[in-house]
């Protein structure tokens, strides 16, 4: 992950925008009059799900929240990611050779990893593509996990569920066949080396569920034994350099738009039960990796995502000691969060019959939506469960030593009616003056202040987190308690998964069509003439195209924040006469400090090498045009610029299209008829435009 990523995945773009701009909401995104501008009606605009903003007004312009802090501030690309870095704690560092070697490695890895997950999938889905063995125990694991699990044909693809067979050694002999070594499978966690060096699978005739990260990214698995024999039951991936389950929220990557939605996260202790519940419909929910909830994982969801976190953990008394740990994780994100801005409402979800929300939600999913709207406050749950033991006569010293174990707790939020509330809740269980409690509150306060507190340690730019020291041994295996197996649960198999180009993530194919348009601009700038000119072209005599639609390149046809400094950087160059344009590049790459247009340099054979090895699914076009470029003169190599800058430009078309049927939407609901019929104005271009580009295109992979 990029210092620029590191940065975005802690910063919320809603929250921080708002410390500028009197955001309000307008379904689903905020609005506000811009702040770059002077004008009446709002046009600024906030999208908490893309995590961008767009100015519609005379701005025309608009990104992520690096490219408004550097708007807002005055500042370069450098200064604003050592600005942010600073605020969220994260650490401004360049890579060095070693970094980027486990870069490379951690790649591989998940390549291999995503490949084990399609595999067993298809074992399951498809029983005769098994083993031949095996194919009868394959059709009865589907059978399992359709019948006994109730998982639909959907599910079970959505979250690539799957199937190993008993054998020693058959996937390791299939990935060996791929190409990957056995060190590599084992670094892994799908193979294990026993103690007279032989390698054998780690899963084996059990039902797999893949766990993805928050990005979507295969990082481990979890296997339920199908025999009552075999031992252990549930059969985890051991922590590796990709799966450190205290940074994992289970189903994130899936539950985020609904999170976000609702403002409202609900974290069981099962993976099916996430499942479960996404299945039926409720897709805030995720699972928490552990048998408590650890500050990483809190920090994943809150305040980003969620602005309310609901526990619904399990009701027996490991289920409720849980639940107190993962309260008292929340108590310390919530006094130690970098920004001091971690208002979060917390709650615990109490299901009739202590029964698993997996069970709850099969059994009556109508249900479900008035538990969650019923959940208990933090306060009452803490209190009931610290006081359930209190004699009736308790002594004042029993009294005052439950009450300094819950005041952290209750007087943690930074809002003081929330604070009042709670403190009255515990004078009344405890029959103590709420000004006792306050002294009692002051004084743990004190005490805990004396106490060093070691800051969080920064995270360095371009590793991921997940990566430990260089060299790796591998830890005996690990078993989960929890009663269910690990599922996956990423999105939908589709070209618009994350993905990594050249050792940065690309979000759909936008990344790699990005860095080859940058690519060609570098190596020959003036081809941004004949990019232009072909605009033009398309748009003929028509203004409104040529003023909108097929206006000349812009920074909006960059969705990544270094890409549009990039993009600025060749403009500028261009646009100048004062000194040559090769030299006028480097010089305002050179201010800029975008070191990332060291990897925009990289030999575009040596993209696609990692792109191959690494398995992307998507932009085979892309792909195939930069393995053509290697045989195929510059005549060829300036067309295929312009068709993938045609195809950046379409994409374009669509967000923005998106963006304005989403506006009308909202202005035809609030009856502004004067805004909607502004907005309606805008989108013929856009749908001329769109059926011009598809026709250039030819219809192609875009």
């Amino acid at each position: 992950m990029s210092v620029a990523d590191e940065i975005k995945a802690r910063l919320d773009i809603v929250n921080y925008v708002t410390q500028y701009v009197p955001l309000k909401k307008a379904g689903r995104t905020y609005k506000a009059p811009c702040p770059f501008h002077s004008e009446k009606t709002p046009s600024f605009v906030v999208d908490p799900v893309r995590q961008s903003w767009r100015c519609y007004g005379a701005c025309a312009t608009g990104g992520d929240v690096i490219n408004f802090a550097m708007k807002r501030h005055g500042w370069s690309f450098t200064e604003a990611l050592q600005e942010l870095a600073q605020q969220t704690g994260v650490q401004l560092k360049k890579r060095t050779p070693e970094q980027r070697d486990q870069e490379e490695r951690a790649e591989k890895l998940r390549g291999l990893l995503r490949t084990s997950a399609e595999t067993f999938n298809q074992w399951l889905t498809f029983p005769d593509s098994a083993p031949a063995a095996h194919r009868q125990s394959a059709r009865e694991t589907l059978d399992y996990a359709i019948r006994k699990r109730a998982l639909t044909d959907e599910t079970i693809g959505k979250f690539l569920i799957g199937y190993a067979p008993p054998d020693w050694t058959t996937l390791t002999d299939l990935l060996k066949q791929i190409g990957y070594s056995e060190d590599e499978i084992i670094e892994s966690g799908m193979a294990i080396r026993n103690e007279h060096g032989r390698v054998y699978d780690r899963f084996r005739n059990r039902l797999i569920i893949p766990i993805r990260d928050d990005r979507g990214r295969v990082v481990g698995f979890g296997a339920r034994a199908l025999k009552a024999e075999d031992n252990p039951k549930y059969l985890n991936t051991p922590e590796t350099p990709l799966f450190n389950k205290s940074r994992l929220l289970f189903g994130l990557d899936t539950a985020k738009a609904a999170i976000r939605e609702s403002e409202t996260v609900v974290i069981v202790e099962g993976y099916l039960d996430a499942i479960t519940a996404q299945q039926a419909g409720f897709g805030n929910v995720v699972a928490q990796m552990g048998t408590a909830l650890t500050d990483q994982q809190l920090k994943l969801v809150a305040p980003k995502y969620a602005k309310r976190v609901l526990l619904a953990l399990d009701s027996d008394a490991a289920g409720q000691n849980a639940t107190m740990r993962s309260l008292e994780v929340a108590r310390r994100a919530l006094s130690e969060d970098y920004a001091g801005r971690l208002q979060i409402e917390i709650g615990v979800l109490n299901i009739p019959g202590a029964k698993d929300p997996d069970d709850f939600i099969r059994e009556s999913p109508n249900e479900w939506s008035n538990i969650v709207a019923s959940y208990r406050p933090v306060a009452d749950f803490v209190i009931d469960f610290e006081t359930r033991d209190l004699p009736h006569n308790a002594s004042i010293m029993e009294k005052e030593s439950v009450a300094r174990r819950l005041l952290p707790l209750l007087m943690a939020s930074e809002r003081d009616l929330y604070k009042q509330d709670n403190l009255q809740k515990l004078a009344a269980r405890l029959k103590i003056a709420e000004k006792t409690l306050l002294a009692w509150a002051a004084a743990e306060a004190r005490e805990n202040a004396k106490q060093p507190r070691s800051a969080p340690r920064p995270r360095t730019q371009d590793i991921p987190d997940d990566l430990p020291p260089t060299q790796y041994t591998e830890p005996p295996p690990e078993f989960d308690e929890f009663g269910d197996p690990v599922p996956y649960d990423g999105p939908e198999p589709e070209p618009s998964q994350p993905r990594s180009v050249a050792g940065f993530v690309a979000p759909s194919g936008d990344m790699l069509l990005e860095v080859h348009c940058l690519q060609y601009l570098i190596d020959q700038p003036m081809w941004l003439y004949h990019i232009n000119r072909r605009l033009r072209l398309l748009a003929g005599d028509e203004r409104p195209l040529m003023e909108g639609p097929f206006a000349d390149l812009h920074e909006l046809d960059f969705s990544d924040t270094a890409h549009q400094i990039v993009w600025k950087v060749l403009s500028d160059a261009i646009n100048q006469d004062a000194l040559a344009h090769t030299d006028a590049i480097n010089q305002g790459i050179a201010t800029q400090g975008v070191e990332i247009v060291d990897r925009l340099r990289m030999a575009r054979q040596d993209i696609l090498r990692d792109s191959i090895r690494s398995r992307f699914e998507g932009d085979a076009a892309v792909a195939w045009t930069m393995l053509q470029q290697r045989i195929m003169g510059p005549e060829i190599a300036q067309d295929d610029l312009i068709r993938t800058t045609l195809r950046l430009r379409l994409r374009r078309i669509q967000r923005e299209s998106e963006d304005l049927q989403l506006m009308l939407a909202e202005a035809e609901a609030a009856e502004n008829q004067q805004q909607a019929k502004s907005i309606f104005k805008l989108t013929p271009p856009l749908l001329r435009a769109k059926r011009l580009l598809d026709a250039e295109l030819g219809g192609r992979l875009r």
